[in-house]
């Protein structure tokens, strides 16, 4: 991949004596859009403000532009945020209440683009919240007069605002209009053609297929597969991949029945002690997964898999365990 934007290496987030995240590592290029995918509580959300440095991880390093973000002083850090802006999950509670919407998408500029007088900071704030969806003669509200679609978009115009090199997008159309969902995607491929980078964190599958270059399937915070989209979607390797595909309805399944290949009804594991975290909820569970962590191995070109058994599922989709 040229012109490598984001690099993370071996990263890890414990909260108490839990491992939330645990060595993830991948590389995000300058006008890449890269897919994060998985169950709730698998550490999406997590790995995000890592990156960001919003919660500070225990080992590590995540490199933006050559700069290693968790070791540098909050001084060059504070420059750096400029090119790296995220959308959260929940919209309203990530505005400020006491600020209109006007006053909280011109915020950056104010700080980073200090030389705009108040007219040009008005002008660029009323095209954003055109660009999202909005009308300009609303950024004199506040956030509890919107709609949590509406909030929704007014964080991501805040996002937008200063262009950034690398947006992270935390389910940011999970509440939005099926018909908003498709401009704000638009959008995002807009920014992206003119070589902004994105991290789009999801649980909608048919998006992510429709945005993405390249995948990242994480379970109990570590990374199980990394493909290109077009290859995880047709020959997904790794059983929970494969599990997570087939659960999406195709077709409305009889009462009662389990989606073909789900990985299981089992809950999901809280603690990893050793093993594969995966070992509980697989149909093709070997008895070394129990004690050995199977690692993330490239079992085609730039396709990877953390499974003992990734060069069987790779070809054919399917087989007797």
């Amino acid at each position: 991949m040229n012109n490598i934007l984001l690099r993370v290496r071996d990263l890890r987030v414990d909260f108490g004596a839990h491992a939330v995240i645990r060595g993830v590592s991948f590389d995000l290029g300058g006008g890449e859009i890269v897919g994060l995918v998985g169950e709730s509580g698998s550490g999406k959300s997590t790995l995000a403000r890592a990156i960001l440095r919003l919660l500070q991880p225990v080992q590590g390093s995540v490199e933006f532009l050559g700069v290693d973000l968790l070791k540098c002083s909050p001084k060059v850090m504070r420059a750096q945020r400029r090119g790296l802006q995220i959308v959260f999950q929940d919209p309203l509670a990530s505005l400020d209440p006491r600020m209109t919407v006007g006053e909280t998408i011109a915020e950056p500029l104010k700080i980073f683009e200090s030389g705009l007088n108040a007219s040009a900071r008005q002008r660029k704030v009323g095209d954003m919240l055109q660009r999202v969806g909005l009308s300009s003669e609303m950024s004199g509200r506040y956030p509890h007069e919107f709609s949590g679609g509406q909030c929704q978009r007014i964080g991501i115009a805040r996002a937008m605002i200063l262009s950034p090199k690398l947006l992270i997008c935390d389910e940011m159309v999970s509440s939005l209009d099926v018909s908003i969902q498709g401009q704000i995607i638009n959008l995002l491929l807009d920014l992206q053609e003119a070589g902004m980078a994105v991290l789009f964190i999801s649980h909608n599958l048919a998006v992510v297929r429709h945005l993405s270059h390249r995948v990242l399937v994480m379970y109990l915070g570590k990374l199980v597969e990394i493909a290109p989209c077009d290859a995880l979607f047709a020959s997904p390797v790794h059983p929970y991949t494969r599990g997570l595909l087939a659960a999406v309805p195709h077709r409305l399944p009889a009462v009662g029945a389990a989606a073909p290949g789900a990985p299981g009804d089992q809950a999901v594991p809280d603690l990893i002690t050793s093993g594969c975290a995966f070992r509980d909820r697989c149909p093709y569970v070997l008895p070394m997964c129990e004690t050995s962590e199977p690692p993330l191995d490239e079992v085609a070109p730039g396709h990877w898999a953390a499974c003992h058994r990734s060069h069987e599922t790779l070809n054919p989709l399917s087989f007797e365990s």
